[in-house]
């Protein structure tokens, strides 16, 4: 990129840098950003940029790939319902192991790289997630649904200026521990801490109107517009969930939510302080 392209860039950033200067993001991180080292090294860059000039970034992350190799490594079977992890006794001790430990630690470490101040947690410190045994048609085993949030432990570590870094195992009021759905995890974190974007990072463009074309992006959502669209076949799937947790925070108070393309190196950047923006947005 040339001078005059770079001074562009960063005129075209200034507005936004105000805008969000002082705010909150709730970013949630998993899928392909996640395990390419090239995008997971422009998620951090991305992070610690947004905190530099004056950001406040909360990253909630998965760990889905790294929870099977393990299990796979003890020789357990990953078992899904509904798209959802059976976890037994045994599995939820390796979740609670691999992401708040490896995982979570390996980010921080990551995020320390590219010059971000970072500290780790997990729903577990300060009873931040508090759940339930999610109940369905099939037992699940610790799976849980997530019944409060306790802001106190993100609000110190920000306001001490690093950048939490959550793993998604919550405190269950039985003394257990859970098993709790990353993407509902960031939703519920951004509502309860007055968050001005939910950022949903993901494998594809964002909402499609059909699957099978990339070009069918839709751009902008109002929430009344999802049952809709739900009607018409075009929110299906594995879109459901992450669109309704989309929906909760925005019906919740977050001013906008967004489902965006984690393939695409610095997505969360251009979706913050670009005038194109990118993904789907939720409002």
């Amino acid at each position: 990129m040339d001078i005059n392209k770079r001074a562009k860039v960063l005129i075209q950033a200034m507005p936004y840098i105000r805008k969000f200067s002082g705010e909150t993001i709730v970013v949630k991180y998993g899928g392909n950003a996640m395990i390419n080292d090239k995008l997971k090294s422009a998620v951090m860059s991305d992070i610690a940029l947004m905190r530099l000039v004056g950001v406040n970034v909360v990253l909630v992350h998965g760990g889905g790939p790294e929870i099977n190799a393990m299990l796979k490594a003890v020789g357990k079977e990953s078992k899904f319902e509904n798209g959802m992890r059976v976890t037994d006794e045994e599995t939820i001790d390796i979740v609670q192991m691999v992401l708040a430990g490896k995982v979570n630690k390996n980010l921080v470490q990551l995020m320390e790289k590219h010059g971000g101040k970072a500290i780790g947690l997990c729903g577990l410190d300060g009873n931040m997630l508090m759940a339930e045994k999610l109940v369905t048609s099939a037992d699940l085993g610790y799976v849980g649904e997530i019944k409060e949030v306790n802001p106190e432990p993100l609000q110190n570590v920000i306001n001490n200026g690093y950048i939490p870094i959550v793993a998604t195992v919550a405190s269950g009021y039985d003394g257990n521990v859970y098993n709790v759905n990353a993407d509902i995890a960031a939703a519920h974190i951004a509502a309860k801490i007055g968050a001005k974007k939910l950022i949903l990072m993901t494998d594809i463009r964002g909402l499609l109107k059909d699957v099978n074309d990339e070009d069918s992006l839709i751009s902008v959502v109002n929430v009344s517009e999802v049952p809709m669209l739900k009607r018409e076949g075009i929110i299906k799937g594995g879109m459901i969930p992450k669109i309704d947790c989309c929906v909760e925070a925005v019906r919740s108070g977050v001013s906008r939510a967004h489902i965006i393309d984690g393939r695409i190196e610095h997505s969360i950047l251009i979706e913050m302080f670009s005038d194109e923006g990118i993904g789907t947005m939720f409002y």
